[in-house]
């Protein structure tokens, strides 16, 4: 098994839990008429990345390795902190893209070093939760081009 493999893996463990959190803290600290559909979004991708978070422990596991606990946490996602002014929209929104754009590179880079590795299970499940994530940054770019027109 590839020692980057499992790095990878780890980190995109990680990055799922970490998501969890700033998604689920957006949601709900979130104000104004306008940001429902956002914090709507929000709370649906909770599940999704929760799902991500879960998979990526599962694979670990099969691969004789534990996915990180809490100790092991280092959080990184400074831009999808929550705002001061809850009205803020547009900075999650930003936040959310930035997120995004991270677990795809992360993905990206799983698949190549799963494919080098010959880890097709990895390389698979790295593909499938690629997709899942540019489905995200396509929805919060719309998001986002809306928010840009006010």
């Amino acid at each position: 098994m590839s020692d980057e493999v499992v790095r990878l893996l780890q980190k995109a463990y990680q990055d799922e839990i970490e998501t969890v959190m700033n998604y689920m803290t957006n949601s709900i600290v979130l104000d104004g008429v306008r940001a429902e559909e956002i914090k709507e979004s929000l709370q649906q991708e909770v599940q999704e990345e929760l799902g991500h978070a879960e998979q990526l422990g599962n694979r670990l596991k099969q691969l004789d390795e534990n996915p990180p606990g809490s100790t092991a946490f280092e959080a990184t996602q400074t831009s999808l902190q929550p705002p001061e002014d809850t009205t803020d929209v547009l900075s999650v929104i930003d936040g959310v893209l930035d997120a995004e754009e991270g677990a795809i590179e992360t993905y990206r880079a799983l698949i190549s070093a799963a494919e080098e590795a010959d880890d097709p299970v990895t390389e698979d499940l790295a593909v499938t939760l690629l997709a899942d994530e540019e489905a995200h940054r396509t929805e919060f770019r719309g998001y986002r081009k809306e928010y840009s027109r006010e």
